[in-house]
């Protein structure tokens, strides 16, 4: 698998249990997502132990995800035993194994723990498992201002790995964009949203900043001649 595997550690710990929807994602979800969720196919990359998951399901979406971690997925079948089937283990880098194509695929900060060449590899199967004018969001993909940047290795031009320092540590492979570079990821679809974070510790001694991109597009609606 491409992805990072130290993430099933992570959620062995239970360092990662976020039990309440991200406010961000839920956010350009309404804005930028179908009209109504009622009915919509939903594909989430990287549940994690499921946070977003009630929103989804409350709204009436049509849900699936793919989660690398074994034991994340333990937790979120444990919750919500309906979902088997729906919610799978995988390497989303690798293969979509989940039929169909989807209105919306939500991503908050999974993909962007993968090497350049992974993320690109996904973002084209994404663009097949879209419906045309379907959407795609992602948020929290770490941009290059993010001050823990500085103590990770080199694993392609925007891929850090083996961080010694910082929140990284033990995350494996973190990719990290400029917007010209997010932009060129981005190229084969409309893009609809794009802003830039930045989050500055002012208690810490050293300031730290956490800085990351929102974004949403839409596949193109290719018309008949």
């Amino acid at each position: 698998m491409s992805f990072s595997a130290e993430w099933d550690s992570i959620y062995k710990a239970r360092h990662q249990h976020t039990a309440w929807p991200w406010s961000e994602l839920v956010g350009y979800v309404r804005r930028y997502g179908p009209p109504s969720l009622a009915g919509a196919r939903v594909l989430e990359l990287g549940c994690g132990s499921g946070a977003n998951i009630p929103f989804f399901l409350s709204a009436g979406a049509d849900y699936y995800a793919i989660e690398g971690s074994q034991a994340a997925l333990d937790v979120v079948l444990q919750r919500y035993p309906e979902l088997v089937g729906r919610v799978v283990l995988g390497d989303f880098t690798v293969d979509i194994p989940l039929p169909g194509q989807f209105d919306l695929i939500v991503d908050r900060s999974s993909l962007t723990h993968n090497t350049t060449e992974a993320i690109e590899r996904t973002l084209r199967m994404l663009a097949q498992r879209l419906v045309p004018g379907g959407r795609l969001i992602g948020i929290d993909w770490f941009s290059d201002r993010h001050s823990d940047r500085q103590f990770g290795r080199a694993q392609d031009e925007h891929t850090l790995t083996d961080f010694s320092a910082g929140q990284f540590v033990n995350c494996g492979n973190v990719h990290f964009s400029d917007e010209a570079h997010l932009r060129a990821l981005l190229a084969d679809f409309r893009l609809l949203a794009l802003e830039h974070k930045e989050v500055q510790n002012r208690l810490s001694p050293e300031q730290k900043v956490f800085a990351s991109w929102h974004f949403a597009v839409e596949k193109p609606v290719v018309e008949q001649a």
